[in-house]
């Protein structure tokens, strides 16, 4: 693996810890009414964040591989904010006796990474290679769907009046740019000014 390919890995590793830890620390903010909670709860977010990865990559298997070590990296940042000082934890020997219950009790969250992580991260690489359709509707339709299906599961946390439509905004915006980025790269090619990349 080249340089590049290792300093893209390791991007993802900062990354993820930084965006875990984060969704980790707003849900911990004890607020009344304050939006943070229901925004740390959002699922989609880290659909979006293998997906980005994906993106930077020219081939499948590293796409995937990628997506899954920001995905883990993410997940391992989460747990390590539940467990650190700001969570009112320490770092401790003794306290590695809990990870086994933490994982366990987060086992469905840990196993679906392993299978949306890669997912997401092959869809980022379909989208730079392909402009595929298939990547833009799951990701987008990720962020505009969500809110309904919290909806319909009746899972509504403390400030969702205030996330939900910003999700849905973002994933309306999204799914603008992936039309109209998808059309004008359709239309190059169409016009010989280019042709899709290589896997």
């Amino acid at each position: 693996m080249c340089y590049t390919a290792w300093v893209v890995f390791l991007v993802a590793v900062v990354v993820g810890l930084i965006f875990g830890g984060g969704d980790q620390y707003l849900g911990s903010i004890n607020a009344t009414g304050l939006w943070t909670e229901s925004l740390s709860l959002l699922s989609a977010p880290w659909l979006v964040l293998p997906f980005l990865f994906g993106c930077s990559q020219l081939r499948s298997s590293r796409a995937a591989a990628v997506g899954l070590v920001a995905t883990l990296s993410a997940l391992s940042g989460y747990f390590l904010m539940i467990m650190g000082p700001l969570e009112g934890g320490q770092w401790t020997i003794t306290s590695l006796r809990e990870v086994h219950g933490l994982l366990f009790s987060n086992e469905e969250n840990i196993l679906g990474g392993f299978v949306t992580a890669p997912l997401y991260g092959l869809l980022g690489q379909r989208w730079r290679t392909r402009r595929a359709w298939t990547s833009a509707v799951l990701v987008a339709g990720a962020l505009c769907l969500e809110p309904l299906a919290l909806s319909v599961t009746g899972r509504s946390y403390p400030g969702y009046l205030v996330v939900w439509p910003a999700e849905i905004g973002v994933g309306i915006a999204l799914a603008a740019f992936f039309l109209v980025t998808g059309v004008m790269y359709r239309r190059r090619v169409e016009a010989g000014l280019g042709k899709p990349a290589a896997i």
